[in-house]
């Protein structure tokens, strides 16, 4: 198994949203925020190459949304999808899976791309992964979450024919070495990737870290559906992930790509930050 960091550019998000009920006087510190209180974040995905597979983990915001959409969300950056994937010998076509931690749009964007009047896969030789309640939950959204789940990112997946569903139950393997755990509070029945790598413990953090600035535990976006739920899941996890000295790979923390979580008199806090490169 290879795993290569795959860059799609910056975007930005309301500070006050990202860190919930944290003051701006502390959260200004580890993000600060421009003139319109919006923080750059990143756009992180992981590359898998594990013998003739080739797994993409999320895609980014993706390109065919109008000017409006975008004027909104400030992408900006050198990095794209298809420059990075170019970065590593790879094209969009090699991907045989395409792994969505969840539908929201900075994460599954990238999925479809639009030719002429339709939309159509941007990755014509890849299978999608998501699962049924998700899925669901998704493509019947709440009042709240439903800016999230933009119908264009997501039917034309199924229609297309190549959407796959991966049954939820935990620690199920997607293929070997790479184990699928499920969380709830940020969203419902959210994917996050287990990997085994060069002896250590990989774990895709998706929206439940979105950066090393919310590794305290009451630090929750309000973005968040169940706050009280990933306030759990993040004991749980933050607690094995300490003990067991796993990788947090973080998809959005604009500067550090992966850390390791400590105990300490002020409760876990981040250990080592690093490149996935220097695994």
């Amino acid at each position: 198994m290879k795993l290569y960091t795959i860059d799609t550019g910056f975007f930005k998000l309301d500070g006050g949203a990202m860190y919930g009920v944290v003051p701006k006087s502390i959260w200004q510190k580890l993000n600060p925020a421009d003139e319109n209180n919006m923080c750059t974040w990143a756009m992180r995905c992981l590359l898998i190459e594990d013998g003739n597979k080739l797994i993409l983990v999320d895609n980014g915001i993706g390109n065919k949304q109008d000017e409006k959409f975008f004027r909104h969300y400030y992408l900006h950056g050198d990095a794209t999808l298809d420059s990075s994937l170019a970065k590593h010998g790879f094209h969009r076509d090699d991907i045989t899976d395409v792994f969505l931690t969840h539908l929201h749009f900075d994460h599954c964007g990238g999925s479809i791309i639009r030719e002429g009047d339709k939309l159509v896969p941007a990755f014509k030789n890849a299978t999608y992964w998501s699962n049924p309640q998700h899925w669901q939950w998704a493509t019947q959204p709440n009042d709240r979450e439903k800016a999230s789940f933009l119908k264009e990112n997501i039917l034309p997946i199924q229609e297309s024919g190549q959407l796959k569903f991966i049954e939820q139950r935990e620690n199920i393997a997607f293929c070997p070495n790479f184990q699928v755990r499920f969380v709830h509070g940020h969203t419902d029945a959210m994917m996050l990737p287990q990997l085994r790598y060069k002896d250590r413990t990989i774990l895709y953090m998706a929206d439940l870290l979105p950066s090393t600035g919310h590794i305290p535990i009451p630090y929750v976006m309000a973005y968040d559906m169940f706050p009280l739920t990933t306030l759990g899941e993040k004991k749980r996890f933050f607690q094995e992930a300490a003990d067991n000295n796993y990788v947090l790979f973080l998809e959005h923390d604009p500067l550090i790509e992966c850390c390791t979580l400590q105990v300490t008199e002020k409760g876990i806090r981040a250990g080592d930050l690093f490149k996935l490169s220097e695994i």
